[in-house]
């Protein structure tokens, strides 16, 4: 897991972001139901105190991991494709994809999208309609770059990469010896036959 910026640069906020940092890598190591908030405070290294100091409880850490992880990766996703030649934009877009497997927080988002619970489920929903937008950005951006037009709504595309990638982060639990970059290549084929 690599580390991110937190939201501000007051202890506080470190602190509240070591605790969703240490939430999600403990959620790709054993699923969200499984993690205690014990866990998750060995982890971080901070006391369970401390964790309820700034999430009421095991639910609200896990709306606010939601939320977290949507941020960090539609920012990422939304600048996939920023500065980058149209010969360079399919392997641009794949070394976005490539990073957001490697780093886990598709895999942890997934595993979210299970849980219980008002706040998770609403935050969940957000996501998915943020990550629908981002990837209707991206797919938009892609097809411009290549100077193509899709035959088909962009966002059915859009729609169709993001229930490819979630397939690749959950292949990445069920066979990470699997080459991700051929299926990319494939799927993006596909795709592009679709274009004008």
């Amino acid at each position: 897991m690599t580390t991110r910026d937190t939201p501000t640069g007051t202890t506080r906020g470190a602190a509240s972001g070591r605790i969703l940092e240490a939430t999600s890598a403990c959620i790709i190591q054993k699923g969200a139901a499984d993690v205690s908030l014990q866990d998750v405070a060995e982890a971080a290294g901070v006391s369970k105190a401390l964790i309820h100091y700034h999430f009421h409880d095991k639910g609200e850490l896990l709306a606010r991991l939601v939320e977290w992880l949507r941020v960090a990766l539609v920012a990422r996703q939304e600048t996939a494709l920023e500065g980058v030649s149209a010969s360079a934009a399919l392997d641009a877009l794949w070394q976005w994809l490539s990073d957001e497997l490697e780093r886990g927080d598709l895999r942890a988002l997934l595993d979210l999208t299970l849980v219980q619970g008002t706040a998770v489920q609403a935050a969940v929903h957000a996501t998915a309609a943020a990550r629908r937008e981002a990837a209707g950005s991206v797919t938009m951006q892609l097809f411009e770059a290549l100077g193509l037009r899709p035959r088909v709504p962009t966002s059915l595309i859009a729609d169709a990469f993001i229930a490819f990638v979630d397939g690749l982060a959950l292949d990445r639990v069920v066979a990470p010896e699997r080459n991700a970059r051929i299926s990319f290549d494939v799927f993006w084929l596909a795709m592009l036959s679709l274009t004008d």
